[in-house]
């Protein structure tokens, strides 16, 4: 990909947790590449699968002109969507232009321990992935046999840097670290397995963001991948959640599987 962040899209977004789109918009900031290979992902074009094709390269300047006009548009938060592959570019834009709102880093969970470092100070709210337990299974689906371990060590120092979740008094997140997790279909006891490790390591105070909406692609079916999540696996897992104490943060049912709130990729 380059040094120069190229962005797929800049604009104020409202598929994300209640908490973080509100009423007016995350202002979400999309970036191109990504360090996953997920044979589902949604956003496939811009991650991996063509992504210098699409949006535009943008200064460390340009970037910082992106947060400053989402800002001025009213948005509850600056959103860094798979901001990874351009870390240093972000922190100086970052430091050229610190929004008074709340920074959302938006990722799939894969991160260093050294750049959650690099970005102590700077982000205010993390949105990890949690997507698997099992190593065979992220090798397969996402060319990662280590991201269990290294979801679990990164997610674990996200959530030492901001501590347990802070709202306004209008329930919008000024602080704190979201995890998410999306239940793939025929993988219900992959996510049961993921669930329980989110239970006995996560910190008391961190939302879990449970996810039903997977959206099958031409793609995702090479991999077995091919239909909806049923609501009744949905439901299993839902309940299995409530039963080990997972009861903070949002879930997200089948029905709101589909292509509506993917944006154009125009830059």
């Amino acid at each position: 990909m380059g040094t120069a962040p190229r962005v797929a899209k800049a604009t104020p977004h409202y598929g994300e947790e209640p908490c973080l789109s509100g009423t007016k918009g995350s202002g979400a900031v999309f970036f191109c590449g990504c360090a996953l290979r997920c044979a589902y992902c949604q956003n496939a074009p811009i991650s991996w699968d063509n992504p210098s094709e699409y949006g535009r390269v943008y200064t460390v300047d340009e970037l910082a002109d992106a947060f400053r006009s989402l800002e001025a548009r009213g948005v509850h938060n600056i959103n860094l969507v798979g901001a990874t592959p351009f870390l240093s570019a972000v922190i100086d834009a970052l430091r050229i232009a610190r929004p008074a709102i709340p920074v959302v880093y938006n990722t799939s969970g894969y991160e260093t321990l050294e750049d959650i470092a690099a970005l102590n100070g700077l982000i205010d709210i993390y949105l990890p992935d949690y997507k698997y337990s099992d190593s065979a299974l992220a090798s397969r689906l996402s060319g990662a046999a280590d991201y269990p371990a290294v979801a679990r060590a990164a997610i674990l120092a996200m959530r030492d840097q901001t501590g347990p979740a802070i709202y306004d008094p209008g329930g919008t997140m000024l602080r704190g670290t979201i995890v998410r997790h999306l239940i793939l279909p025929g993988y219900i006891r992959e996510s049961i397995q993921s669930l329980n490790w989110l239970a006995s390591n996560l910190p008391p105070g961190t939302p879990v963001s449970l996810m039903g909406q997977f959206t099958p692609t031409a793609r995702s079916a090479l991999f077995g991948l091919d239909r909806p999540l049923t609501h009744s696996a949905y439901r299993r897992v839902k309940a299995h959640r409530m039963a080990i104490g997972l009861s903070e943060g949002y879930n997200q049912g089948p029905d709101a599987s589909g292509e509506a709130m993917i944006p154009v990729w125009d830059g």
